[in-house]
């Protein structure tokens, strides 16, 4: 029996119109079930990062990988599960609270060293970082005294440096991508060689 589990990948995009919509739709017209998904700007400008958590076996996320690549808009793919990372996610979460239970639930969040962002008379809004085993815990042990809203960013992640210190065949056949960048940037004289001139 082929063992589903959630995937993550990194996507490095062009800044251009549609090219979120391009991506998930790819991965809806072949029924593949994204679980998480959060976009940002990386260190080059006109590039964003995409963080997908994609649910199947590994067959499903080999295909999805290729069909990506075939993208215009894809600048780079990184399968995480190649690697170790470290990987982190935000969520805000509305708790409701009694003048019984205010002490309680500000010492549980004291526990997961959350942050108070909003009080209320009737509820604390707490934001909580760390990884999704830390979120989703958090979250079960504010259940009990009545969760009012919750909002998630979604897994964001990066390949450990320490990935270049650990021999290259414990985790995958090839080099480590641990300390290269995730773009080759062109030099500035390559790049002014290429640019036309307009005058």
């Amino acid at each position: 029996m082929t063992e589903t589990r959630d995937h993550l990948l990194s996507i490095l995009v062009r800044d251009e119109p549609r090219v979120l919509t391009r991506i998930t739709a790819l991965f809806g017209r072949r029924g593949y079930n994204i679980r998480s998904l959060s976009v940002g700007s990386t260190e080059h400008p006109g590039v964003s990062r995409m963080t997908i958590v994609v649910s199947g076996d590994r067959g499903v996320v080999e295909q999805a990988i290729r069909q990506l690549e075939k993208l215009h808009d894809v600048v780079r793919i990184i399968d995480h599960s190649l690697e170790k990372y470290v990987d982190r996610e935000l969520v805000l979460v509305k708790v409701a609270i009694t003048p019984e239970s205010r002490v309680e639930v500000r010492q549980i969040a004291e526990d997961f060293r959350s942050r108070i962002v909003d009080v209320g008379r009737h509820a604390l809004t707490f934001e909580v970082t760390g990884d999704e085993g830390k979120i989703t815990a958090f979250i079960e042990q504010m259940r009990p005294f009545g969760i009012l809203e919750t909002m998630r960013t979604g897994r964001i992640a990066l390949t450990r440096g320490s990935n270049a210190d650990i021999p290259t065949h414990v985790y995958h056949e090839g080099e480590t991508q641990a300390l290269q960048p995730t773009l080759e940037v062109e030099p500035r004289e390559e790049r002014a060689r290429h640019v036309p001139n307009l005058f």
